[in-house]
């Protein structure tokens, strides 16, 4: 099995769980920078990391890295990689990308360049003369030009993968599950956790939480770029798929509630669920903040209340956070997890968090407040 190197872009704020979920799924010379983290492994990491990651948009198949700070030295970069031992003779490999801070900030004549080079190696490689037949499978090339720095990556997972496959339908300001799947893993959810969503919309923090709980692992329903790539044998699809199964935990005593002022946006999530298999675990019930309560003895509470850029006005959402603020009481054994990008959030709930963490929604800059003491 070949070693190769791989990429995963992840939301600002979440490196260091991404980092730590791949290198307990077995990846090598693990390193987080900002907004990705870089792995190694064989075909089956690839493989693996698409079918379990839960906080990864993407993982992309590092093919080469160099500086260019001319469209002479991209070409040369690109025109030296060996295509060949990616790309069948036959493959369509479209090109996209982002330029930032470089000499180079054309994306469309990189874009260019770029193809032309990966067509002229693989030209050479098959001696094909004329055009080439991208008749096959797709294998898509992202590029970064960041600080002159060039990276030449293959897309494995195709559609990002935060698209899990059962939000078929979702309300409005939905979060992406990759940040839901981040904050569960930031509240501590395990097996047999005891968690409350008071805002849970079309139910995406709960299916998260269960999902995790439960170990199901969030690609099984889904495809992917690599499903038929000659790179990829059969074989490993099949292990690393019968071995995400085994992730499963039949003994997880896991429950959750959520709540929301919306009967339709219930019937989504409870929709959700269902396509989740998750749909007995958790209830959904019409509730208003105002009145909440702890439904068991002890628990986790994670929510992304709605907020002025969202959809309430400032004035509604910071009486909301007051609301908050006296409900959710200092009780032993339950945490309170809420993310909001309002610097008043602490003000207007009445108490300082016991601990904060910046997240990003999107592009918009939030904080995670977690109280727990």
């Amino acid at each position: 099995m070949s070693n190769y190197k791989y990429a995963a872009p992840c939301l600002m704020g979440v490196e260091k769980l991404l980092a730590n979920e791949l290198k307990f799924m077995g990846a090598c010379d693990v390193i987080a920078e900002n907004g990705r983290v870089f792995f190694s492994g064989g075909e089956n990491i690839a493989v693996r990391a698409n079918l379990r990651s839960r906080i990864a948009e993407r993982v992309l198949l590092v093919c080469a890295e160099f500086s260019a700070r001319s469209f002479d030295e991209l070409y040369e970069g690109v025109r030296a990689v060996k295509w060949a031992d990616y790309l069948p003779k036959n493959a369509a490999f479209p090109v996209t990308g982002k330029c930032l801070s470089s000499k180079l900030m054309s994306v469309s004549d990189c874009q260019g360049i770029i193809k032309k080079a990966c067509a002229e190696s693989l030209k050479s490689s098959y001696r094909v003369h004329g055009m080439l037949d991208e008749s096959g499978n797709t294998y898509k090339i992202r590029f970064l030009i960041y600080k002159d720095k060039v990276s030449v990556m293959i897309d494995t997972s195709g559609e990002p993968l935060h698209k899990r496959g059962y939000r078929a339908v979702s309300n409005a300001a939905p979060m992406k599950e990759t940040l839901a799947a981040a904050l569960v893993e930031f509240s501590g959810v395990r097996k047999d956790t005891f968690v409350i969503d008071p805002f849970c919309g079309s139910g995406t923090i709960l299916i998260e939480s269960a999902q995790k709980a439960l170990g199901i692992c969030p690609g099984l329903q889904r495809k992917f770029a690599c499903d038929k790539w000659e790179l990829i044998s059969p074989a490993v699809w099949e292990d690393e798929r019968n071995l995400a199964l085994m992730q499963y935990r039949s003994d997880s005593d896991f429950q959750a509630v959520g709540y929301d002022i919306d009967e339709s946006s219930l019937k989504i999530a409870r929709e959700n669920a269902k396509l989740a298999g998750v749909a007995d675990r958790i209830k959904f019930i019409e509730r208003d903040i105002r009145d909440f309560c702890e439904d068991s003895s002890s628990g986790i509470v994670i929510c992304n209340p709605p907020y002025g850029e969202r959809l309430l006005d400032i004035k509604a959402a910071e009486e909301l956070y007051r609301i908050m603020g006296q409900n959710f009481a200092k009780k032993d054994n339950w945490e309170y997890n809420i993310i909001c990008p309002d610097d008043d959030f602490e003000k207007c709930f009445g108490r300082r968090a016991d601990k904060r963490r910046k997240l990003y929604n999107g592009m918009l800059c939030c904080q995670l407040y977690r109280y727990f003491r």
